[in-house]
């Protein structure tokens, strides 16, 4: 190789270097191995992977993606990190930059989750890629900011996301799944019945996660004509308190998930109850309650402890791997 070549060589490899900044690194392709991983296929698929059955889920919902010591919250690395001990929903958080942009951040403002203070909307998408972010316990890590997109990208083949939408409106919302072509591994969080009714007319492909913790908000979702195979109910953060109210959603095709993230995971988190073990009654009494998903700040916990032994279903194993 001659001087000039080599030169010619280097050039390129430290331009290559430094075009692999935060923001690209993020978006490079992540390999799946050692995770575990579902893919739905296409929308049917995913609604059939939440029609009721005889045969449980081995699946938890991750509140926040699942933070934990050097994982911080809506984060790629600790989504992935999730997947590693257990299969699980992945619940995120988009809000709105200052110039548009959509960035994964529970808070409307930064401090509490990066090196940044003040409101999330104040700060351009470049801006906000220069900050840290902190892990549950406050500590800075090296991660940063994860966009909508790099999280769509991300999950394609491998995870389920359930989008809390925030201050995004619904057309919003479905033209950035639409974008993504996203439609059989994103569901929407529509808390209202005009966000339920709108996104379902929008594109009856999206599934969602609504609000049914009783009876009347069960009939009254009936009324909005969006089908039940649509959609998994949230029965609330603390146990159904209408007996049958699970089986009454199962009845009309749905499936039920409730957070333990204000009560049971607080015990473990707050040092209360010193091993897991001790409280597995506690989530074992949701399920046989009739909830199918338990929505957890701490899924790399609760996912083992609940299923580590159990097999997945036969009519769901398609959809499972790892």
């Amino acid at each position: 190789m001659t001087e000039k070549h080599f030169r010619t060589v280097l050039v390129a490899v430290l331009g290559a270097m430094a075009w692999l900044s935060p923001l690209s690194a993020a978006t490079a392709p992540q390999s799946s191995s050692g995770l575990h991983t579902i893919n739905a296929g296409t929308p049917q698929g995913l609604q059939d992977l939440f029609t009721p059955g005889p045969e449980a889920l081995p699946l938890v919902s991750a509140h926040r993606g699942g933070a934990g010591p050097g994982f911080p919250e809506n984060c790629l690395a600790t989504f992935a990190q999730t997947l590693r001990h257990c299969w699980a929903m992945l619940e995120i958080d988009p809000r709105y930059t200052k110039d548009g942009q959509l960035v994964l951040n529970h808070d409307p403002t930064l401090d509490r989750t990066t090196s940044g203070t003040g409101r999330v909307a104040d700060y351009t998408l470049a801006e906000l890629k220069e900050l840290r972010l902190k892990d549950r316990s406050g500590q800075l890590t090296e991660h940063r900011i994860t966009t909508l997109d790099e999280a769509l990208t991300w999950a394609q083949g491998k995870a389920i996301l359930v989008l809390d939408k925030k201050e995004m409106p619904i057309p919003d919302v479905v033209r950035k799944i639409e974008e993504h072509h996203a439609e059989a591994y994103v569901m929407v969080m529509a808390y209202s019945f005009e966000d339920i009714k709108q996104c379902h007319a929008l594109n009856q492909n999206i599934m969602m996660e609504v609000m049914v913790g009783d009876g009347q908000r069960l009939a009254a979702f009936d009324q909005t004509g969006v089908p039940w195979r649509n959609v998994i109910a949230f029965v609330g953060h603390t146990p159904p308190q209408e007996a049958g109210l699970c089986a009454r959603i199962h009845a009309k095709g749905a499936r039920c998930l409730a957070g333990t993230s204000r009560n049971i995971d607080l015990r473990f988190l707050k040092g209360q109850a010193v091993r897991m073990a001790s409280l597995e009654p506690d989530y074992r009494a949701l399920l046989q309650m009739g909830v199918d998903v338990i929505e957890t700040d701490i899924p790399r916990e609760v996912g083992p402890l609940l299923y580590a032994n159990q097999p997945v279903p036969a009519s769901k194993a398609k959809y499972f791997h790892k």
